[in-house]
């Protein structure tokens, strides 16, 4: 006859998805009741995050095991940890690195966001992740961008991450740890998922990975307001976001409703960037306003917010024995233009 102690020591064995600690080491058991006669039993559970994937992988396996020990049926319920208890287990994983998503972690997280694609936001991302690192800081950056993923590319990486024990350890490239689904795909298949998987991969990218300790992480956001927008929004409620957008009014009037997904959702909005805000000609140093004038500013009035730096039109200079085609160099001018950026930003932050 399954008894109350032979449910807990089924339980103390199970092991929380997001601390990897048992729930016997978590105290993760709040409640086992046990009705003899109908060999049913009830329990409650407590762990790091609720509404996951990994929590619904977690109670099959509970269900499974009592099952397995003679309950005719089994009703689980799910709960938050208590913070007091979170806090303990948070800060590290089994390989005892700090966990960026703990309460005490110093890491300031910056999306970088767009209303539509083909404004650079990607571009961006990587060049200004890379003017953090020339800053001296330690920085990191996640392709969140799944189905449009092009960091690596756009770095110039060739090699993939590694695993180590139960973490991977991201590849790095001009200072910056870099970590994308372009790594997890073979041949650039395309990626065919829907939101819950998205999340899970996100949820991996911050968990399974092995950042160390970061001063930024950046995340290159799909365009839009779509699922990973919002589970991004969800995961990270302290995030500071940067709206890139062009000069032209229409991609600016789009880029709008990032903006204003990000202040209802409380995340702070750093700033905008307007990119290819103009196209200056080497012989004759007339500028050709391209894609029009004025968005980024109409855009950074509209979010109450600053206009960080409008970037223009060049291509960096390649070199084909450190090949990156996004990524400018420390003295070319958009090179300085990005270091100008990332000193605004890192002030914006240290005020706040």
């Amino acid at each position: 006859m399954l008894t109350e102690d032979r449910v807990r020591s089924i339980l103390n064995k199970m092991v929380d998805p997001f601390l990897h600690k048992t729930l016997e080491e978590t105290n993760g058991i709040q409640e086992i009741k046990v009705k003899e006669d109908k060999q049913h039993v009830s329990v409650k559970i407590a762990i790091a995050k609720t509404g996951t994937p990994e929590q619904m992988q977690l109670q099959g396996t509970i269900v499974q095991a009592l099952k397995g020990a003679g309950a005719d049926s089994v009703g689980l319920r799910f709960t938050d940890l208590p913070a007091e208890e979170l806090a303990k287990f948070a800060t590290a994983d089994t390989q005892g690195n700090k966990s960026l998503l703990s309460p005490g972690s110093k890491t300031t997280f910056i999306a970088i966001a767009s209303g539509k694609g083909g404004v650079g936001k990607s571009t961006v991302s990587v060049n200004l992740a890379v003017a953090l690192a020339r800053l001296g800081k330690k920085v990191g950056i996640i392709d969140a961008d799944i189905y449009g993923f092009s960091v690596p590319d756009m770095m110039g990486i060739t090699k993939r991450p590694v695993v180590r024990g139960e973490m991977i350890i991201p590849v790095e490239r001009f200072g910056v740890k870099v970590i994308s689904m372009g790594f997890f795909v073979e041949d650039n298949a395309p990626v065919i998922w829907r939101g819950p998987m998205l999340g899970k991969m996100l949820h991996n990218f911050f968990n399974d990975v092995e950042w160390g300790d970061l001063d930024y992480l950046l995340l290159d956001l799909p365009p839009g307001t779509g699922d990973v927008a919002l589970d991004i929004h969800t995961m990270l409620p302290a995030c500071k976001e940067v709206i890139v957008t062009t000069p032209h009014p229409t991609a600016a009037f789009v880029a709008a409703r990032a903006g204003a997904m990000a202040l209802r959702t409380e995340h702070e909005v750093l700033g905008v960037i307007e990119n290819m805000s103009y196209f200056e000609s080497k012989v004759t140093g007339e500028k050709e306003y391209v894609f029009g004038k004025g968005g980024g500013t109409k855009l950074a009035e509209e979010l109450q917010t600053e206009l960080l730096g409008q970037l223009p039109l060049q291509q960096p200079d390649w070199n084909d024995d450190d090949f990156a085609p996004s990524i400018y160099a420390e003295d070319h001018r958009l090179g300085k233009l990005y270091l100008e950026i990332a000193e605004k930003i890192t002030t914006l932050i240290h005020k706040k």
